[in-house]
């Protein structure tokens, strides 16, 4: 059974850090697309990075040069390191898997995702 599992989050003030991090198992690590979403209360789930199976990455605009993803297919793991926060980045952020085949225009659209996490909160303040 495929799990993910997000640890990371918390409270920060806004110019601060943060490192997320997701724990995969139950799948063929290196086969999979794998995203970062968030969804802040009354909005709709946005994709903000995602790593493709030839490590190609994709960043939303609103946090490009921000945040970094990366993988560490040895220990099955996600990060996003988060910098220069913002109080616009206050969501809870969920990890999410899904197949090799996402073609890289859609790699930040949730519905192309199979996996989820049960999300972490991030809370940013002015």
């Amino acid at each position: 059974q495929v799990q993910l599992v997000e640890s990371g989050g918390g409270s920060v003030q806004a110019g601060g850090s943060l490192r997320l991090s997701c724990t995969l198992s139950g799948y063929t690590y290196s086969n999979i697309c794998l995203g970062w979403f968030r969804q802040a209360p009354g909005k709709e789930r946005e994709g903000v990075a995602s790593i493709g199976t030839d490590g190609s990455i994709t960043y939303a605009d609103s946090v490009k040069d921000r945040f970094t993803i990366s993988k560490d297919n040895s220990k099955n793991t996600l990060d996003l390191q988060m910098n220069s926060l913002k109080p616009e980045d206050t969501a809870m952020y969920y990890c999410a898997a899904g197949g090799s085949w996402i073609l890289t225009p859609f790699r930040l659209q949730a519905n192309q995702y199979t996996y989820w996490g049960q999300g972490t909160q991030v809370t940013v303040s002015s």
